[in-house]
C-alpha cells in the first residue's frame, strides 16, 4: 500500500537511519514504515517533529511512541497477512495503521473517549479499513474476535493480563512493557499451551496502564 500523502523522502529516512539501521529487518515492516505517514497521527506543531527518532504527545496524557519501538514491537509479534491482532491503548491510531497493513484484522481497545475519536479519525483518513476501535478497559481484551494470532500492548503493565494471555492463540505472540511506571522492560510471550515462554528485549519507557489489570489511575 502506497499512501498518497507528501513527506515521503522524510519517512524513506526514517527507516533507514532509525529502523533498518538499528536491526529491525523484516521488508513487511519496513515497507509498512516507509508507507504510513507519521505526521498524520501527531497534531500540531509537534507533527513537524513526526519523523524524529522521539515519542511525542499526543494529547490527554498521552504519547505516541518513537517510530523504532512502533517497528521493533510489530516486528517481534512476526506479523502474517493473515493474522488478527489485539492492540491495548489506540492512542493516536498509529501501532494499528501499521499493524493494518501487515494482518488481516486489527482490533484496538482505547480507554479514553475523545483519544478514540481521534483515533478513529486519522485511521479514516489514512484508509486503515480493516481496524476496529473497542472503548473500554483494554486489560479485560476482547473476548468475541479472540483468540489473536498477537497482542501488542502500548502502555506500561505491572505483569501481563492474565485475561490478555488467555486470549492469545496458541503459538501467538503478545509484547508489552513490563516493569514500574517509569521504566520497563520490553517483554515478549509465546504461547505454547498453557505454558508461555518469555523473551526479554531492553528497557523502555511508556505511559502507564491503566485498568483492572493494570495500574490504578493517579
Amino acid at each position: 500500500m502506497t499512501l498518497p500523502y507528501p513527506r515521503s523522502d522524510e519517512r524513506r529516512r526514517m527507516v533507514d537511519l532509525q529502523i533498518a539501521a538499528r536491526g529491525i529487518s523484516d521488508p513487511r515492516v519496513l515497507a509498512a514504515l516507509r508507507d504510513v505517514p507519521r505526521h498524520i497521527f501527531v497534531p500540531s506543531p509537534y507533527d513537524r517533529d513526526a519523523y524524529a527518532d522521539t515519542p511525542l504527545p499526543i494529547g490527554n496524557g498521552q504519547t505516541i511512541s518513537q517510530p523504532y519501538i512502533v517497528a521493533l514491537m510489530t516486528e517481534l509479534i512476526r506479523p502474517t497477512s493473515m493474522d488478527i491482532v489485539l492492540e491495548i491503548g489506540a492512542g493516536s491510531g498509529y501501532q494499528a495503521a501499521i499493524l493494518s497493513t501487515l494482518v488481516r484484522k486489527v482490533i484496538t481497545i482505547e480507554r479514553i473517549e475523545k483519544v478514540a475519536a481521534h483515533a478513529h479519525a486519522n485511521l479514516v483518513a489514512v484508509r486503515a479499513d480493516n481496524v476496529e476501535i473497542i472503548l473500554g478497559d483494554g486489560t479485560l481484551g476482547y473476548p468475541p474476535s479472540a483468540p489473536y494470532n498477537g497482542i501488542i500492548i502500548t502502555a506500561a503493565t505491572p505483569e501481563i493480563p492474565d485475561p490478555l494471555k488467555a486470549q492469545l492463540a496458541e503459538g501467538g505472540r503478545l509484547v508489552a512493557p513490563v516493569g514500574g511506571r517509569s521504566l520497563q522492560d520490553l517483554v515478549v510471550i509465546e504461547r505454547h499451551g498453557d505454558r508461555f515462554t518469555e523473551e526479554h528485549h531492553g528497557g523502555v519507557r511508556f505511559v502507564p496502564l491503566i485498568g483492572k489489570y493494570g495500574w490504578e489511575e493517579e
